[in-house]
C-alpha cells in the first residue's frame, strides 16, 4: 500500500445474523482527496464509516488507516482520524469551550497545542458567539459545528464526516464547505451526504453503495457526465422516478 493511501478497505463485510449490512466492499482513498460516500438510506454507509473508524469490527475483511491495521492497531489508527458521526453525541450540559477543551485533553494535546488548535477550530467552525453557552441551548446547526470542532481539534490526517452539513443554514453552509475544501488540500476527507450539489462542489471522487454493495467508484465528473448526478444516482440504486 502506498504511504499516501490513507484509507484502505479490503473485502469488508458486516453481518447481523443472516442480514448483510455490508458485502465485500473494497476501496482506497489517498491523501489530499475529498471523496463522497453515497447511497440511499439503509445502504450501509454509516455502518461502513463506523467500521473504518474502528467503532465497529467487520465480520470479515481488513481496514487500514494511515497504514495502521484497525483490527491490530486500532488505537494508533484512531489517533489519525477525526470522526463526525451523524447526529454526533455531545454532552449537553457542557459549553463548547468545556467540550472542546475536554476533547483536546483526551487527545493528549499539551497546553500550547490546545491553545493553538482551539483558536483554529473556534475560527474555522465560527463558534465564538456561542463559546460560553450550554450546548443544550444551541441550535442544531451550532451543535453540528461543535461536533466538527471536536473532530478537528487534534489536527487529524483523515476526516470521516457523516452528514457534516446537516442542520446548517445557508450562511453556515458556505463556511463549512470552504473549510472542507481547505482541509482536502492536505488531508483525506471521506464524507457522506444526501445533498448532491454538495458532492458536485466539494468532491473529487464518488464511492456509491447500494444494499451494502459497491456499485460505483470513480470521479465526480464521470458520474455527472451522462445523466447528471441525480439521474446516475437513481440508475445505480435501482430507483424509478414517477414520470
Amino acid at each position: 500500500m502506498s504511504t499516501d493511501m490513507m484509507i484502505s478497505a479490503t473485502g469488508i463485510n458486516k453481518h447481523y445474523g443472516k442480514f448483510a449490512a455490508v458485502s465485500d466492499v473494497s476501496f482506497e482513498v489517498p491523501r489530499r482527496q475529498v471523496c463522497a460516500f453515497l447511497g440511499p438510506n439503509g445502504a450501509g454507509k454509516s455502518t461502513t464509516m463506523k467500521i473504518l473508524t474502528g467503532y465497529l469490527a467487520p465480520t470479515s475483511g481488513r481496514v487500514t488507516i494511515a497504514g495502521f491495521d484497525m483490527e491490530r492497531e486500532r488505537l494508533k489508527g484512531s489517533e489519525r482520524i477525526g470522526y463526525l458521526p451523524e447526529n454526533g453525541p455531545l454532552y449537553s450540559e457542557m459549553t463548547p469551550e468545556s467540550a472542546i477543551n475536554y476533547m483536546a485533553r483526551a487527545r493528549g494535546l499539551n497546553a500550547n497545542q490546545r491553545r493553538e488548535r482551539t483558536a483554529f477550530v473556534v475560527d474555522k467552525c465560527d463558534l465564538a458567539e456561542v463559546w460560553h453557552k450550554p450546548i443544550y441551548k444551541l441550535s442544531r446547526g451550532f451543535r453540528q459545528r461543535v461536533g466538527m470542532a471536536q473532530a478537528l481539534i487534534h489536527d487529524p490526517d483523515v476526516l470521516i464526516l457523516d452528514e457534516p452539513t446537516s442542520g446548517l443554514d445557508p450562511n453556515q453552509l458556505v463556511g463549512i464547505r470552504q473549510l472542507i475544501r481547505d482541509l482536502g488540500q492536505n488531508k483525506t476527507v471521506l464524507l457522506s451526504t444526501h445533498i448532491l450539489h454538495e458532492v458536485e462542489v466539494l468532491c473529487d471522487r464518488v464511492i456509491l453503495i447500494n444494499q451494502g454493495r459497491l456499485v460505483f467508484d470513480g470521479s465526480t465528473s464521470e458520474l455527472n457526465a451522462t445523466q447528471g448526478l441525480e439521474g446516475s444516482f437513481h440508475r445505480l440504486t435501482g430507483f424509478q422516478p414517477v414520470a
